[in-house]
């Protein structure tokens, strides 16, 4: 026989999520969440999944909501617990991830008298949030119908945001008082507004104006329609589109390697190569590069089209156009004309000239960081959803070409905290594999995502171990000081060979090129475990090869 959780609060906020069709819910272990935790798991109509480290477990549902563009609910006890959602919520608060916070709590009048795990929980995600809600007690006057409002309030602005939202629910003893059958509540009235978008006729004039035009493609999911949007506007050489690696765009005329191209760009460059009108679409992008020459460039115009966020990234900002890049180029394509432009000719010299010496420097390169990824780019089938961890693995993911169009990297804040966590909650929401292409220090940093039940057999995981944080040799500065190595850097002699045993995925290592393409070969064929594949670069100059690739790329 079922058992539900006998606190209307409780009732009201699985009646409400399910109305929204919220499914998933990541529970974390507690007593104070416990109405929650014995609720849901109760509940035919949702998903729940027991995520012990609440750090995990907020990223594990950051990759789950990724996975489904859906929001995804997640509970803990109250306490240091809630503290631990913080570094997911930031990330989902900058990539427009919905996730939905309950946070178990003490009643209010608990704080801060020294009762145990209790701390300032109402607000404390104000600042990575879209929204800050907090429940009566159900003994308190007129609790129900406060409590409804509150919880649809917060589940809408959820999914109209479309980013974390918070409800902090404030629970008194008994917490383990249990009703068989469910009370009936009202039905939901869903009050959701779609926005509507209306061109402004001054964007067309100045697109006609416009000889130099380059579009910048951030961070984003894959769009079919975009990707055929963009593809009109490239077909007559009318501009120039520079995306990269998690753009999750595919054409032969779109520039894909930016930091390849401009890497080495002088002053004058900077000015022979800077547009008029600068289009920026999605969200962070990963190369620095294409942000100090686009701030050196100073552009006449910058138009910044997303539905959530404006920045002025390239200090140039003019126009704030809220809506999604479909919406916009559906009205925009229809109502201008396309000129073929010597600027796209300028930009088109440049990518012969330096892929010709990209295919030449590959040619001289042996065992290493580098060499993997150009390997990785050749082997991993199309079919697959590739997660990057931050700092060198989405470097190196730039300067080749991946033909996979799922391509995810938590660059949000850009943090290495998460990045195992995430491509795990992905994997166990998606048909397709999965693979996590990631650092030693990102994978090790995060080994608790791997501490759940729920991967699936089908995930592939491959760490380059090149014995610390190697982005601290490449970027400037770091090595000029003495505590590179024990401090920054991070050095170590650790392998994952135990963690996969405890773990139960197979696993292989690999150092030297010959093994490396011999396990590639059959790493991502059908298994009843996931594996795990650790190339071993410790011995290598990887920071030395990748800094000589943009010496020759002059």
């Amino acid at each position: 026989m079922k058992q539900y959780s006998a606190k209307r609060s409780i009732q009201l906020l699985g009646h409400i999520l399910s109305s929204y069709g919220i499914k998933d819910i990541v529970i974390s272990p507690g007593s104070r969440n416990a109405p929650l935790a014995v609720h849901f798991s109760e509940l035919n109509d949702f998903n729940s999944y027991s995520i012990v480290d609440e750090r995990s477990a907020a990223f594990v549902a950051l990759g789950m909501s990724k996975s489904t563009k859906l929001p995804v609910a997640i509970t803990c006890t109250s306490g240091s617990a809630s503290a631990n959602y913080y570094p997911a919520i930031t990330e989902a608060f900058y990539s427009n991830i919905p996730l939905l916070i309950l946070t178990a709590d003490r009643p209010a009048d608990y704080v801060d008298i020294f009762d145990g795990q209790t701390i300032r929980q109402k607000d404390i995600y104000k600042n990575h949030s879209y929204g800050d809600f907090q429940l009566l007690e159900d003994s308190q006057e007129n609790a129900e119908d406060e409590n409804f409002n509150i919880i649809k309030k917060a589940v809408e602005l959820c999914i109209e945001k479309q980013g974390p939202v918070h409800i902090n629910i404030p629970l008194e003893e008994p917490l383990y008082n249990l009703v068989s059958e469910m009370p009936v509540f009202s039905p939901v009235e869903k009050t959701i507004q779609k926005k509507s978008y209306e061109l402004p006729s001054n964007l067309i004039a100045e697109w006609h104006l416009s000889k130099r035009i380059l579009i910048l493609v951030g961070t984003r999911d894959f769009s079919e329609e975009l990707e055929m949007q963009l593809n009109q506007l490239v077909k007559n050489h009318s501009v120039v589109v520079l995306s990269e690696v998690n753009s999750n765009l595919k054409h032969d005329k779109f520039f894909s390697h930016i930091d390849r191209y401009i890497f080495n760009f002088s002053e004058e460059d900077i000015k022979t190569f800077a547009p008029e009108l600068l289009i920026t679409i999605g969200q962070n992008v990963v190369s620095k590069k294409v942000k100090y020459f686009l701030r050196k460039a100073k552009p006449k115009s910058h138009w910044h089209i997303d539905p959530f966020w404006q920045p002025d990234t390239f200090f140039a900002l003019s126009e704030k156009i809220e809506t999604k890049p479909e919406t916009f180029f559906g009205q925009f394509l229809n109502k201008i004309n396309l000129e073929p432009q010597a600027y796209y000719n300028l930009w088109d010299s440049l990518r012969d000239k330096k892929d010709a010496k990209h295919v030449e420097y590959c040619k001289k390169i042996g065992f290493s960081d580098f060499k993997l990824f150009e390997n990785l780019a050749l082997t991993i089938p199309e079919n697959h959803n590739i997660h990057f961890s931050n700092s060198s693995a989405i470097r190196y993911a730039q300067l080749f070409h991946f033909e996979q169009k799922h391509i995810y990297c938590n660059r949000g804040t850009s943090g290495i905290d998460g990045s195992t966590s995430t491509a795990m909650g992905f994997a166990l929401k998606n048909e397709n594999p999965t693979v996590l292409i990631t650092g030693d220090i990102s994978f090790f940093y995060d080994i608790n995502g791997l501490w759940n039940q729920y991967i699936p057999p089908y995930v592939r995981i491959i760490i380059f171990n090149n014995g610390g944080g190697d982005i601290f040799k490449i970027i400037p500065g770091p090595d000029s000081t003495n505590a590179l190595d024990e401090f920054i850097l991070t050095k170590h002699n650790r392998t994952a060979e135990r963690l996969a045993e405890d773990f139960k995925f197979e696993y292989f290592k690999v150092e030297d090129e010959q093994t490396v393409e011999r396990v590639l070969d059959h790493f991502f064929q059908h298994s009843y475990q996931p594996k795990i594949l650790e190339v071993i670069t410790k011995d290598v100059e990887n920071a030395q090869i990748l800094k000589d690739y943009f010496t020759e790329m002059k």
